[in-house]
């Protein structure tokens, strides 16, 4: 039997603690209750308080009462944490607070209920309106808790926080949170932390985030969410307008991560609180982040702990909030970056601007990381010097080299070189030296010049093609990102929600319009369909150009009352000037719909018009058509057998 009907089998006597032992006649009583049973029916008029309804529960289940509990009882916090209950301790609890309307928090983490604990749960706040604070933690409630959970939270009125971290949930289960959230605008805390949601589970929470009107904090910490999931997660945090606290550590967002949280902090206009401690960040990734900064002014803490970031990152922060005067930042945490006195300087000057900005660092002492200058090759430097003078190796050495045996004496090489202007010192002008005369004979041959110009102009070019390349690749990489946060963006957000521009306000253009938490398995190559953009009912106001009939020139699809509108249901207008056009059959109707259909797609119509328009449409046209032209159409309409009609 169900939950709700299992107080019916307990009389008031054997609710009675008088009895040290439960009556033989409940011992083997399947254990069932009835939230309809009224004590006031009882004639003994007995009153059974919640603690012995409790204790009674917990025999018939075979439980060891909590004596935390039974002491407690009737207070508006219950904290049952670590009490080793179970699902039939978790029954007994749930048995003892139906009509308990005292109680406003319920502890209950770490107790190992399951997703039987989890149903029974579910009935109590079915029936008790007064719980609002719920913390189901560690309780491996898994995929069948997370739809029992899922479902108590698709018909409660009262609660408005619920903590189910570390429930051992996976990507699947976060769709039920989003099915019930789409519904509820009530619930305005949520901790999903320490779970393992990962690509499809960030697609989901992303759905969640666009469907929700209510949710102010949601705790997503120590998850598996990175690229596609990060960035489809990003997609809902743009379109989101409630959300004001929201953690991400210990997740996976990486560079690509926080390029898309830069693409959603330029739309969203309630969040204030944003941690991603523990992301993967590199100075690069807070580059990307900082783009949305520009344009956000709400955000007000900003928390980069734990990221792979130096004082490079830590300047280009402080930076974008001295030369972003609308932004509302006031706290930034770097607490394991050490810092320099440049940024220290930088800080203060900022300061005076924004003098309640507060940003944690290490320390001082730090310093920007440099590369350390590469040693220029010195028979490049020989290159480039006759390059430039657009000099020969020839014409560079002949008076020393009268033989031209491109061999000259180690001595008048190293004079030459010296008495020349090229821009070696003594330590390159012996490496030159070394290189050129490697068996150290005393001669220098020179021709080793001529053979590395060959080489450094191939490794030149060599350099030169990957560099674009990298380029190109890390060009190509941002664009599939932003290209798939669109994609993602349009997949969860409604035709005709909202209009919004960066860092301005969203204007509202109909009301709410909940919509199902598909999942976006193929967002990164998803085309979005033009058909509700381009559907009947949505071109009245559109000027559409048909390609020319003859001489006819192009006109507006609803420019007259008399014209063919593409809004009306009935493709043809009810006027007493149209009557013979009623008469259309039901296939030119058809066919002439096919034709505006084709004609939107792109297709070419100019013989298509021509074979299926109609003598009356014709008329209606502003622009007069030729007798000729009409004559040919009437001969192809008769073709289709419509001429008889007209």
């Amino acid at each position: 039997m169900d939950f709700e009907a299992r107080m019916s089998a307990l009389s008031i006597e054997a609710l009675s603690l008088k009895e040290p032992d439960c009556p033989a006649e409940l011992q083997d009583l399947d254990y069932e209750f009835d939230v309809d049973w009224n004590p006031n029916e009882n004639k003994k008029n007995k009153t059974v308080s919640a603690a012995e309804v409790y204790i009674q529960a917990c025999r018939l289940e075979r439980v060891i009462p909590v004596s935390h509990f039974v002491r407690n009882i009737g207070t508006a916090t219950m904290t049952l944490n670590h009490c080793g209950l179970g699902p039939s301790g978790c029954k007994a609890v749930a048995t003892a607070l139906l009509g308990d309307m005292q109680i406003h928090t319920l502890e209950l983490a770490g107790n190992y209920i399951q997703a039987e604990g989890s149903r029974y749960l579910m009935q109590l706040l079915r029936f008790n309106s007064s719980i609002e604070h719920l913390d189901l933690s560690n309780n491996h409630l898994k995929s069948d808790g997370a739809e029992w959970m899922a479902k108590m939270l698709s018909d409660n009125i009262s609660l408005k926080a619920i903590k189910l971290s570390g429930s051992k949930f996976i990507d699947d289960d976060a769709k039920h949170f989003a099915d019930a959230l789409s519904t509820n605008s009530r619930l305005k805390e949520l901790d999903l932390s320490h779970n393992e949601f990962c690509g499809k589970g960030g697609e989901y929470l992303g759905q969640l985030l666009a469907n929700n009107e209510g949710l102010e904090v949601l705790d997503l910490s120590w998850n598996h969410l990175r690229m596609k999931g990060a960035v489809a997660f990003c997609a809902g945090l743009k379109v989101n307008t409630t959300l004001k606290h929201l953690d991400l550590s210990w997740n996976g967002f990486g560079n690509d991560g926080a390029l898309a949280i830069g693409e959603a902090l330029k739309f969203n206009n309630t969040l204030v609180h944003l941690n991603l401690n523990n992301n993967r960040l590199t100075n690069e990734g807070v580059g990307m982040l900082c783009r949305g900064l520009e344009y956000n002014d709400t955000l007000q803490v900003l928390l980069l702990a734990y990221n792979s970031l130096t004082v490079e990152g830590a300047l280009v922060l402080v930076n974008i909030v001295k030369n972003t005067p609308k932004t509302a930042l006031d706290e930034i945490d770097l607490c394991n970056v050490q810092v320099n006195q440049n940024f220290v300087h930088l800080l203060e000057v900022t300061r005076q601007e924004h003098p309640g900005l507060k940003v944690h660092y290490r320390g001082v002492g730090g310093f920007i990381a440099k590369k350390p200058q590469k040693r220029t090759d010195p028979m490049k430097v020989v290159q480039d010097y006759l390059d430039k003078r657009k000099l020969r190796l020839w014409d560079f050495f002949r008076n020393i080299d009268k033989d031209g045996t491109m061999q000259v004496p180690v001595t008048d090489f190293r004079r030459a070189i010296q008495q020349s202007s090229i821009p070696l010192d003594g330590y390159q002008v012996e490496e030159l030296i070394q290189r050129l005369d490697r068996g150290r004979t005393g001669m220098v041959d020179y021709r080793g010049l001529a053979d590395t110009r060959k080489q450094m102009m191939r490794d030149h070019r060599l350099q030169l093609k990957k560099v674009e390349s990298r380029q190109k690749k890390e060009k190509q990489k941002s664009d599939r990102i932003l290209k798939t946060f669109q994609s993602a963006v349009e997949a969860v957000t409604p035709h005709s929600s909202m209009v919004i521009s960066p860092g301005g306000a969203k204007e509202e253009s109909s009301g709410p319009q909940p919509f199902s938490a598909t999942p976006l398995s193929s967002w990164h190559h998803i085309v979005m369909s033009n058909s509700s953009r381009y559907s009947v009912t949505n071109l009245s106001s559109e000027q559409v150009h048909l390609p020319a009939l003859g001489g006819a020139s192009s006109y507006r699809a609803a420019s007259s009352p008399a014209m063919l509108s593409f809004s009306q249901p009935n493709l043809l207008p009810d006027s007493p000037q149209s009557a013979a056009a009623k008469t259309v059959s039901a296939q030119g109707v058809r066919i002439l719909s096919s034709l505006f259909l084709s004609f939107i797609h792109g297709a070419s119509l100019r013989l298509t018009a021509l074979s299926l328009c109609s003598k009356n449409a014709l008329v209606k046209c502003q622009s007069p058509v030729e007798p000729a032209t009409q004559r040919c159409i009437l001969i192809r309409l008769k073709s289709k057998g419509l001429s008889g009609r007209i």
